[in-house]
């Protein structure tokens, strides 16, 4: 007998893509059924890491009405601490190395065209280092990192190199890649060259990668669901903790996104009705839109609702629209800011090797 995940995965690969919504529609209350019968993880903190500008007619499907042609996004990682198989283990959702990254060509071209004023547009936030530090963690803490999509991403000072350029970042921590989207960054199509940084994973260690081909159970409340179309192996970070499920990925880029209908952002409701859109994607890559769309309804079949507003759910993206002076009427209609829940446990300082996660 299938197991959810493996029926979810399943239903990714139906033919047509009406058919695909409908399918995983069904397999997504499965997934969720699944984490309600988990035990919640031992902790989650946000750690925020930069804040960017970014194009208002992506960000919300070109849905939003504004004066301003960018929006500010604060990107944001995610520690996860849960039980598998009785162990403590850590996980680092999204660790971007906010410097590397700026040789991705949207954002080197961005930075030549504002120059002494990009620090005041992109003003970063304390070292990820620091702020694990600030939490009694160290990075021979972490046993796993993982992206919900390689955009923007240099994996180089994260894993370390062959040739010794670059040591791994996070000594004992595991890479867990989607194929699908590693074999795409060898051979970019035009459509993608803009996101990625070309180089980002030559050379890299790979004893410390694990790919994946579909949706991973890590542990106890954790899950990494694939939700194609962003990126061909975009993966969505599945939480249970204590006041409900959270789901985190940039399928879309604030709450508004995946409650289009009960935005109060000038458009964007007016928009989804015309359209009868449940959902708006970020549409930076709009090669499989479809996809990502399907993707973004079994996000929200899982999660749960916002306790204090109940219109939307607690899908936290990575990089979320949040207010700036520079770019009005762009404020969402709910900000979620952070997840946080439960108490940290600093892990035992052995050196025990970090163990491959199970495929099932």
């Amino acid at each position: 007998m299938k197991t959810a995940l493996e029926s979810f995965d399943s239903a990714l690969t139906q033919p047509g893509h009406g058919a695909r919504l409908r399918g995983l529609r069904y397999a997504a209350q499965a997934v969720r059924e699944r984490l309600l019968d988990e035990p919640c993880v031992q902790a989650v903190r946000t750690l925020p890491l930069a804040r960017l500008p970014y194009p208002a007619r992506f960000a919300f499907q070109g849905a939003a009405w504004s004066p301003a042609p960018l929006v500010q996004m604060t990107h944001r990682c995610l520690l996860v601490q849960f039980r598998s198989g009785g162990a403590l283990r850590t996980l680092l959702f999204n660790p971007s190395d906010v410097v590397a990254n700026r040789a991705t060509p949207f954002f080197a071209d961005f930075i030549r065209a504002v120059g002494p004023l990009e620090p005041l547009l992109a003003p970063p936030e304390r070292p990820l280092e620091a702020q694990l530090a600030d939490l009694g963690l160290t990075a021979e803490d972490v046993d796993y990192v993982a992206f919900d999509h390689f955009h923007t991403q240099d994996l180089r000072p994260l894993c370390g190199t062959v040739d010794g350029t670059f040591k791994p970042r996070f000594p004992r921590a595991v890479l867990l890649a989607p194929r699908s989207e590693w074999l795409d960054w060898d051979a970019l199509h035009p459509m993608q060259l803009a996101w990625y940084v070309r180089d980002g994973k030559r050379d890299l260690l790979e004893e410390r990668i694990q790919l994946l081909d579909g949706s991973l159970h890590l542990g106890d409340g954790v899950m990494l669901l694939s939700t194609p179309g962003h990126t061909s192996g975009n993966q969505t970070l599945l939480v249970r903790a204590r006041d409900g499920i959270w789901g985190c990925s940039e399928n879309g880029t604030s709450a508004d996104n995946w409650s289009p209908n009960s935005s109060r952002m000038p458009g964007v409701a007016r928009f989804a009705r015309k359209y009868q859109l449940e959902v708006l994607i970020n549409s930076n890559t709009p090669e499989l839109g479809a996809a990502q769309y399907t993707s973004m309804i079994a996000e929200r079949t899982i999660v749960d609702a916002v306790a204090e507003a109940p219109e939307f759910v607690r899908m936290f993206p990575s990089s979320e629209v949040t207010p700036g002076l520079w770019a009005p009427g762009t404020s969402p209609t709910w900000l979620h800011h952070a997840v946080t829940d439960g108490a940290l446990a600093i892990p035992p300082r052995a050196a025990v090797e970090v163990p491959r996660v199970r495929i099932a």
